[in-house]
């Protein structure tokens, strides 16, 4: 039998569990077997620098976590050795992070994840790790509706430099 003090402790762990959910955009699980320390230092590294929260939970703690939530679908990928990494300022932001680190390193897997609430298997979270980030899109945008209007504003100042010169042939 569990002592109150166990119980109490698992219970801090699924509501901190819940609080970083309630707050995240997204969540991404991933099988993380086969990887050094050094490589999993480096990816606790890189996952910071993207402002993505990293960690392994037991997956028992986090089914309880996730219960009624809208996350309740990674239930059915919480076997074997699960992370999670979560982030709350860009919902793409650890599926790109760990894209990367695993064609880097050539091991660990997605299990699945759910970005903006909705669930994707691990070939989902694996073709939205091909999106661009929100910056990324932003630059295209105004690069997109940039050009036209230089392009508009050029033409404007050679019609405005030619008019003076027909100006003058004239008279």
């Amino acid at each position: 039998m569990p002592s109150v003090e166990h119980l109490k402790e698992k219970q801090a762990v699924i509501d901190e569990i819940k609080g970083k959910l309630e707050k995240a955009q997204s969540a991404v699980v991933i099988d993380y077997i086969g990887i050094t320390v050094a490589q999993a230092d480096e990816m606790r590294r890189k996952l910071r620098e993207a402002n993505v929260d990293y960690t392994v939970y037991k997956n028992t703690l986090v089914n309880r976590a996730i219960e009624g939530t809208q996350y309740e679908g990674l239930k059915d990928v919480l076997a074997g050795p699960s992370a999670v990494a979560i982030s709350y300022d860009d919902a793409v932001a650890p599926a790109r992070v760990i894209s990367g680190i695993i064609k880097e390193y050539k091991k660990m897997e997605f299990k699945a994840g759910v970005i903006e609430g909705a669930f994707y298997d691990a070939e989902g979270v694996k073709a939205i790790a091909t999106l661009p980030s929100r910056e990324e899109l932003i630059a295209k945008f105004m690069g997109s509706i940039q050009s036209p209007v230089s392009k508009l504003v050029r033409t404007l100042q050679a019609v405005a430099d030619a008019k003076p010169q027909a100006e003058t042939a004239e008279a």
